[in-house]
């Protein structure tokens, strides 16, 4: 028995050394309180609501250490009441005034965390995020050595992430997203800082902060390429001011994206055509051809003549090779500028119609050997009208007179009387009375 009471003891050692000393208490904890009757949560809610008139007294007197007790002797006893809400509320306001920058943001976040339904919410998260933009700005915060201290980047972005987690879709929530941006290029993080604003776009589009994004998407990584010459930071940075030009045509910032962009393809096609210039003297015609090509795409003016010249040369000189370069980079005519992009033209109103696109095609000539006849130059005689054609008005044509049927004989009448012909008929034969049968009675 002694045996195992020291056994225990030593376990218990052990536990309280290893475990924190709040966690290791947390063990022995009452669970969660249950939620009180009716009965019980009026008497709660009254008692509770006179505390907090007491709480607020000793607030406006200047009393804020009573005040910040009885604030969380409040949250501690009645929980389940109304007045809970707002003494979490309070204390918040006190740390807010009195204690470190990142206390009193932990003492809203716990104030959102078990009231929710509060009116309150968006008045915390607003504290909340002024609180990061303190921190965001540099605002010195007194330690518990009474020396000055300010805050890492990496911990002002994390108050700007618990503010989107709390409520993502809010009014604040681009706002965080964009100072987390910020701060990524504040501290030279390129990428990061280029992923904050590309959430900023995808998440908050329509927003003013979203187009901002896209523009500060473009000039990181034009500052980029300027010092790398990466050929993804330029077509990063072609894609976002295109793309934010397109979506604010007259925005603040349009006219300076459209100067960037200028630069940004003058800068390249000069590039292109030094590099083409190159291979031109090495002899290796197809690979002077294709960067003369990255020069027409994206050059000014002069850069754009010359390389149309040099590409004619060379067409001269080896046509099937600037042919090649033709077919390794499509939509891109050597000799003018393409047209391929005709849906962000103002005159573009869709395809033509099949039966217009069939007319506008110019005629072809036919060749080879087909069953094609041609037209007659001559017309062909016409038949003659026959001699036995219906007069007008007739339905059936004349029968000609040796067609006619003759005429039947007529059968004599009783007693052996020949009938009489019909006018102007020749005289037919009249057949013989049919033979007597003997035995036959004759009439009388």
């Amino acid at each position: 028995m002694r045996a195992l009471t020291a056994l225990f003891l030593a376990l218990t050692v052990l536990l309280s050394a290893a475990t924190p000393a709040r966690a290791f208490l947390g063990l022995f904890e009452k669970k969660d309180k249950k939620a009180p009757s009716a009965t019980q949560r009026q008497i709660q809610d009254a008692e509770a609501a006179s505390m907090l008139m007491e709480a607020k007294a000793a607030h406006s007197a200047g009393k804020g250490s009573k005040a910040k007790s009885l604030y969380e002797e409040i949250v501690k006893k009645y929980p389940f009441s109304a007045s809970a809400g707002e003494a979490a509320y309070a204390k918040a306001t006190i740390a807010r005034q009195t204690e470190r920058l990142d206390n009193a943001f932990d003492a809203f976040q716990e104030f959102i965390t078990q009231y929710r339904q509060s009116p309150r919410f968006n008045d915390a998260i607003e504290q909340q995020f002024q609180l990061a933009e303190e921190a965001k700005g540099g605002k010195k915060q007194r330690s518990l050595i009474l020396l000055p201290m300010k805050m890492s980047g990496e911990d002002v972005i994390e108050l700007y992430q618990q503010i989107i987690a709390n409520a993502p879709f809010g009014k604040l929530a681009p706002l965080a997203q964009f100072s987390i941006a910020e701060i990524h290029q504040d501290l030279g993080d390129k990428a990061e800082a280029v992923a904050a604003y590309q959430k900023v776009v995808d998440n908050y589009s329509g927003t003013k902060q979203a187009s901002e994004a896209q523009f500060r998407i473009g000039s990181i990584s034009n500052v980029a390429a300027k010092r790398s010459e990466d050929s993804q930071n330029l077509v990063t940075t072609r894609d976002a001011l295109n793309t934010y030009i397109a979506a604010n045509p007259e925005g603040d910032r349009s006219a300076e994206a459209k100067r960037i962009l200028s630069q940004v393809n003058e800068a390249e096609a000069t590039h292109s055509l030094d590099v083409g210039k190159f291979y031109e003297g090495q002899g290796k015609t197809k690979a002077a051809a294709i960067y003369y090509n990255e020069a027409l795409k994206f050059g000014s003016a002069e850069a754009s003549a010359e390389a149309r010249d040099r590409l004619s040369s060379l067409a001269a000189v080896d046509p099937e090779a600037v042919s090649d370069a033709q077919k390794s980079i499509p939509d891109q005519d050597y000799t003018a500028p393409g047209a391929s992009n005709l849906r962000n033209r103002d005159d573009y109103v869709g395809p033509m119609s099949p039966e217009l696109t069939r007319l506008g095609q110019k005629p072809k000539m036919r060749t080879g050997d087909d069953s094609f006849i041609p037209i007659p130059l001559q017309e062909p005689d016409l038949p003659d009208r026959p001699a036995n054609a219906p007069e007008a008005g007739d339905l059936l044509p004349p029968v000609p007179l040796m067609e006619r049927p003759a005429l039947l004989p007529i059968p004599p009448l009783p007693g052996g009387a020949i009938p009489p012909q019909p006018a102007g008929s020749a005289e037919l034969p009249v057949p013989p009375p049919p033979a007597e049968k003997e035995g036959a009675k004759k009439p009388e």
